[in-house]
This record gives structure tokens, C-alpha cells and sequence, in this order.
């Protein structure tokens, strides 16, 4: 018999939450009950009761902020969390601030979404074969995660990307995501290669399986922050070729015909 899951505010709750989900809408539901990281539930409820003047009246969502995209993604872009006012006031990843201005900008032109712009959960914004996600779903303070919280958080996105049967390629924005995906697609059978494998802008690594599965490319971006983008480290051209490369390669986007050939 199996053990009975612990309440959404213990520690244990995603650990013993995550794997125990068979959809994504299932895994979705859950994630958004959590509450197993004491700092960040007391800073996202802070800055919904804060709210910015421009926002003032809305709801915020003030929750764990789940995944957005189809369980077919071919692809999978990784960020780093929710920001307070963007999707912790959406409830959804990458909406309402300008980080996912330029982020959703980028996945329209490289025909991912329908739109060139993403403002609530409920705007009618569609992905096409690609799923975004992060690997801590609560709005930190300072955008900073602690190791502690990333780790907890952990089984949340292991179990998101063992859900998506054909993914091919992801893209990984910003330094914080990388090293803690790393030890994600370790855990579920990629071979990490020695030494592991280092962020950078443009970088692109291919992970094979033991097993003889299909192999996943890995590729570094980034991150659109409003840092980023302003001085220049980040133009929405840099961007488009990432994601534009990561469709190609994984096959997705809207009329996409299968992955591309693994490169030599």
C-alpha cells in the first residue's frame, strides 16, 4: 500500500506529490497546491497584497505557477521562476512582464505561438509543440531561489518532463536553470557527460541514453531579463536564433514536419 501524500505544505509534498501525476493536467493541479517552501508562500501572497500601481485591480494569482504548453512538446524552454508582478500575478509562466514580452515575441517568430504577446492565463495564447517551465514555480524574493528551494522544488519539473513522451531538444535560460536541470535529465537516464557540460550563450550539447533511447539537445540562452535585454547581453535577435534553432532541431512549431537530423 502506498504511503498516504503528506499535506501541500510540508516539505515532503512535492517529492511524494509529483511522481504519483499520470497528465500534465493532473501534475498541474498539484503544483499549484504547493506549498512547501515557507519563504516563498509568504513572498508571493507579500506581493499580491503589495500589488504595483498599474495592477492595483487585479486578482493576483499569488500561487505555485504551473507549466504552460501541450503534452506533445517536441521542445521545452526552461527558465528560472515566476517573477512577483508577472506570473505570480498571472498564473501563468512567462506572462505580464517584460521578460515574457520579449520571450513570446521570440516563439511567435519562430512559429511556436500564436501570438506575439502573452497577458493573462485566460488570453487565448496557444504554444505549438513546446512547453514552458521552470525549475521553482514560486515568485522569489530578488529572483533568487535558495538551493534549498530549488531542490524541493525539483520532482515538480522531473515529473513535467517525464510527461512529455517526445521531447527532442530544450532550452535553457539562464545559468540557474542549467545546473538545476542537469541533475533532472541525469535522473531520468541521459548520460551528463564528465565534465558537465558548461552554460553559455549558444551553447548546444547532445545527451544519448544508456537505454538506446532518442538523444536530447541541450541548448544554453540568456535569460530575456530586463537586465539582460537593456545592456545588450540579450537582443531579441539572439533569442530568435536560439529558439528558431531548438524548433528545427526538435521539430516543432506550427507546421513543423518531424525533427531535423541530428547534427555530425
Amino acid at each position: 500500500m502506498n504511503a498516504p501524500v503528506p499535506p501541500a505544505g510540508n516539505p515532503a509534498f512535492p517529492a511524494r506529490t509529483a511522481p504519483r501525476c499520470a497528465t500534465l493536467g493532473a501534475l498541474d493541479r498539484q503544483v499549484a497546491r504547493c506549498g512547501a517552501c515557507p519563504r516563498l508562500v509568504a513572498w508571493r501572497e507579500e506581493a499580491a497584497a503589495a500589488p504595483r500601481p498599474a495592477f492595483r485591480d487585479e486578482e493576483y494569482w499569488a500561487r505555485p505557477v504551473p507549466g504552460f504548453g501541450p503534452p506533445d512538446a517536441a521542445l521545452a524552454v526552461v527558465g528560472l521562476a515566476p517573477a512577483a508582478h508577472g506570473g505570480n500575478r498571472t498564473g501563468r509562466m512567462f506572462t505580464g512582464d517584460d521578460s515574457g514580452d520579449v520571450l513570446f515575441a521570440a516563439l511567435h517568430a519562430a512559429g511556436l505561438a500564436s501570438r506575439p504577446g502573452s497577458a493573462h492565463r485566460d488570453d487565448g495564447t496557444v504554444l505549438h509543440g513546446v512547453r514552458l517551465t521552470a525549475p521553482v514555480h514560486c515568485a522569489p524574493p530578488q529572483n533568487r531561489p535558495t538551493p534549498a528551494e530549488r531542490d524541493t522544488c525539483r520532482p515538480w519539473l522531473a515529473a513535467e518532463l517525464a510527461l512529455l513522451p517526445g521531447l527532442r531538444a530544450v532550452v535553457v535560460l539562464g545559468g540557474f536553470g542549467w545546473q538545476a536541470l542537469l541533475p533532472v535529465l541525469a535522473g531520468a537516464g541521459w548520460q551528463i557527460p564528465r565534465p558537465r557540460p558548461a552554460f553559455g550563450h549558444g551553447a548546444h550539447h547532445v545527451l544519448t541514453r544508456a537505454d538506446g533511447g532518442d538523444a536530447l539537445h541541450l541548448l544554453g540562452c540568456y535569460h530575456p531579463s530586463r537586465r539582460n535585454v537593456f545592456t545588450g547581453r540579450l537582443t531579441p535577435a539572439m533569442l530568435r536564433d536560439v529558439l528558431a534553432r531548438a524548433a528545427r532541431i526538435s521539430g516543432a512549431g506550427r507546421g513543423a514536419s518531424g525533427p531535423a537530423p541530428c547534427p555530425e
